[in-house]
């Protein structure tokens, strides 16, 4: 090792090790630079951000000394802001929540679940699908029906059912059966005792579909002609659009 190599090497573990004492500590989170001071970071004892640099830091250093979080750098900022100033963020809302969960700053937990964008979406949105029986599942269905249907092809669509009611799961069941012995496969949702409609779980649908990347529409059923019955209440095609 030449003499230079050797003293900047020697400059890394220093730097390193210093910061252990140093009021002011240097970040690389996820290839964004931060510097900040050592009580910002600790601002919140009980954080898992707090505990990262509590005693002898529990992070490693990235080829310059500085120390290295695997976290979106994009969003520390609204962190290191709110720990600054205890402004909470007004944008990235969704992305910036994560990330509060992550470091367990369990103040800015509190402030952005009273945001509409976190309050609706936990409070109302997720609260409902929850009483959606299988819903995590059936989205899981429809995009598998979806692949295998899409071999060499630019859409492919997956027929829905929804159900909000015993009664309307028992009016729709034997068009449930005629396409069983067609063989074509429809993903059937419901039924749910909350207040959202049929609607609303049609926008939820997409919304979450969307969330993992697919391109997707829909529209009411067209069933075939000699189908026994008004397929256009219960029934909707999903398309998916591949290129």
């Amino acid at each position: 090792m030449s003499i230079s190599s050797e003293h900047k090497a020697l400059g890394k573990q220093v730097t390193g090790s210093l910061h252990t004492l140093s009021p002011i500590v240097e970040l690389n989170v996820g290839g964004e630079m931060y510097t900040t001071t050592l009580s910002t970071l600790k601002k919140h004892p009980g954080s898992k951000l707090a505990e990262m640099f509590t005693g002898q830091p529990k992070l490693r250093t990235d080829s310059e000394g500085r120390f290295f979080i695997d976290r979106p750098g994009t969003y520390f900022k609204y962190i290191l802001e709110y720990l600054r100033s205890s402004q909470v963020p007004t944008q990235c809302i969704q992305d910036v929540y994560k990330e509060a969960l992550f470091y367990d700053i369990e103040p800015l937990i509190k402030q952005l679940e009273d945001s509409p964008q976190i309050f609706g979406e936990l409070v109302g949105r997720r609260q409902f699908l929850a009483r959606v029986p299988s819903y995590s599942e059936n989205i899981e269905l429809m995009i598998r029906i979806a692949r295998a249907e899409a071999v060499a092809s630019r859409h492919s669509s997956v027929i829905v059912c929804v159900v909000r009611t015993e009664e309307d799961a028992a009016r729709c069941q034997d068009a449930l059966n005629s396409l069983d012995m067609d063989k074509k496969s429809v993903v059937k949702f419901g039924p749910w005792k909350a207040v959202p409609s049929v609607s609303d779980l049609l926008d939820c649908i997409q919304m979450d579909v969307e969330a993992k990347g697919y391109k997707i529409s829909f529209q009411p059923h067209v069933a075939e002609k000699g189908f026994r019955f008004k397929s256009q209440d219960f029934f909707y095609k999903f398309l998916f659009t591949w290129w």
